[in-house]
Order: structure tokens, then C-alpha cells, then sequence
């Protein structure tokens, strides 16, 4: 019998009983290695039931998802998925709890596993009231306007108050609600009013407006300009003569205005109304400049006459 005819031989000799023994050989590899244990992490959705009362707010931020980790039989485990566990609910609607524990019960696994091992295993909670508290709105200016033009004040803002809500660590920070800037560039003279939004608060924090109506006055540039020992006018009476004879003026003035000024047109007077030959009197100096407001050191005199 040649070599080929031996292999065939031993190949197809007893042929169905050596497939049985195979398929029991399988079946039997299958059932060890199924009934093995073994171990799988799997990634579950965390689901928060907070206080329905808005007086109370949770500082902690919850994690999305939990590692658990189950032990069991290798095929169990294979055909097992994280949507199969479904959501850990945590019921936080008291408002009050300060700890949270992932005990095995919570999971559902299917009978014949077991929760080894859940990360993290607990977590603190901190908790705040929620207050309520009006501040002020700040409205900046930037640019500059026309050449001899300035802003009169502060800008204004209507609402002038913003009611700030959130817990009370954060709202109680909260000095002021910063609006966006009034930009002045290139105006002259009058009332301009701009809606204008305001900065975002501190995370948590929550304002009952979004922006403002802000309003800013352009005004003509204001500039002081002094006259020292100018002579007083004594008019009314021929004779009368005033003590002191000169005055300090100094005028505030819209800056082309100032400069254009001359000495001469600075002649302060006090009027004498009296008639009698001899007399005396304390009277107020005057003196007018148009588009200036007029300072007069002193500003009365004694006259004689």
C-alpha cells in the first residue's frame, strides 16, 4: 500500500466517529471557556432630578457618566451593552443632600452578573440659596469727539439698575453691570441716545435685561481764562470812586470763544443809583461776556462819592 493510500486511510477510516468526537470536543471547549468568568467596564449615563423650588441652586457639577465595572460569565458578558443597564438616576430634589453614594443595587445588571467596582464611588455635593439683587448698570465712552467738543458727565442708561439672579456667592461679587461702550467719535453738540448690550455676568448668574438705552451729552469744550487787576467802571455818579479801584476776572468760556477774547472788552462797572451829593454804598461788580460764565474776585466793592 503506497504512502498516499495510508493517509486517506487514516483520514476516512472511522470517519463519522471521529467527526462526533470533534463536535463534542468543540461543544465542550465552548462550555468552559463560555462559563468562564471574566470582567467588563462599561460607561452608564447619569440622570439629576433637581429641586423644583428656584430658591435653590447645586454648585457641583455632575459627571455625564459613570465607569461600572461587571463581573460574570464570559458570555453573558459579550452580549451585554451599556443601553441594556440604561440611566443612573440620582433623585437630588430635596436640595439638601451633601453626598451621593453609587452603591452595586442602583445598577441593574442581568442575574448572574455582578457590579464590581463603580468610579467614581460617591459625590459631594454643595448647595446655595438663590438671591436676588438690583446693581448699578456702567456705561463707558470711547473716541473723541469733534475738535472743541467734550462729554458733559457720565453717560446715562435706562434701565439705570439690572436685577442680577443666581446663588448668593456669585451675585453678591456682582458690583455692577458693565454695558457696552458708547463710541463718541466725530460728534458735536447734543443729546445721543444708543441701545447698547450688556457684558455677560459670572457663569450662573442670570440678568433680567439684555441691554440698555445709554445716553451721552456733547457739549463745547469749556476752558478758564484769567484777567488779574482789571480797572472797575464806576458809572451813575460823576464822582464816585470805588475801593478797591480793580478786580481779578476769570471766564469759563467754550474754547474758541476764550481765545478770542481781548483785554478790552474786559471792563467790569458797578452802577451807582443813589443821586445825593455825598455818599457811600457796597455794590455787586458787573460784568456780562456772552457764551462765558463770569468769576469776579472780590465781588463787591465799597463806593464814595
Amino acid at each position: 500500500m503506497g504512502l498516499g493510500q495510508q493517509l486517506r486511510s487514516l483520514v476516512t477510516e472511522n470517519l463519522s466517529l471521529k467527526l462526533l468526537s470533534l463536535a463534542f470536543a468543540l461543544l465542550l471547549y465552548s462550555v468552559v471557556h463560555g462559563s468562564q468568568e471574566a470582567q467588563r467596564s462599561l460607561r452608564l449615563n447619569i440622570v439629576a432630578l433637581l429641586p423644583g423650588t428656584p430658591n435653590r441652586v447645586l454648585m457641583t457639577t455632575i459627571p455625564e457618566k459613570i465607569n461600572v465595572t461587571v463581573r460574570g460569565p464570559k458570555s453573558t458578558l459579550d452580549d451585554l451593552n451599556a443601553d441594556d443597564l440604561g440611566s443612573v438616576q440620582l433623585d437630588l430634589r430635596s436640595g439638601t443632600d451633601t453626598r451621593v453614594l453609587f452603591d452595586p443595587p442602583m445598577i441593574p445588571v442581568p442575574p448572574g452578573l455582578k457590579v464590581e467596582q463603580i468610579d467614581p464611588p460617591a459625590i459631594d455635593l454643595a448647595w446655595e440659596d438663590v438671591v436676588v439683587r438690583d446693581v448699578p448698570i456702567q456705561v463707558g465712552v470711547v473716541g473723541t469727539p469733534a475738535p472743541g467738543y467734550v462729554v458733559k458727565g457720565a453717560p446715562g442708561s435706562d434701565p439705570a439698575t439690572v436685577r442680577a439672579r443666581g446663588p448668593k456667592s456669585r451675585v453678591v461679587v456682582v458690583q455692577r453691570a458693565r454695558a457696552d461702550a458708547f463710541d463718541v467719535t466725530g460728534l458735536t453738540e447734543g443729546k445721543y441716545t444708543r441701545a447698547l448690550a450688556i457684558d455677560h455676568p459670572p457663569e450662573r448668574v442670570e440678568l433680567d435685561v439684555q441691554s440698555v438705552s445709554a445716553t451721552v451729552e456733547i457739549g463745547r469744550e469749556v476752558v478758564e481764562r484769567p484777567f488779574t487787576r482789571v480797572p472797575l467802571a464806576v458809572v451813575g455818579h460823576t464822582n464816585a470812586k470805588a475801593q478797591p479801584a480793580e478786580v481779578d476776572v476769570r471766564l469759563s468760556c467754550p474754547s474758541d470763544v476764550a481765545r478770542a477774547l481781548r483785554s478790552e472788552q474786559i471792563v467790569p462797572r458797578v452802577q451807582v443809583a443813589s443821586t445825593t451829593e455825598h455818599g457811600s454804598d457796597v455794590l455787586t461788580v458787573q460784568l456780562a461776556i456772552d457764551q462765558c460764565e463770569v468769576h469776579i474776585t472780590p465781588p463787591t466793592v465799597v463806593v464814595r462819592w
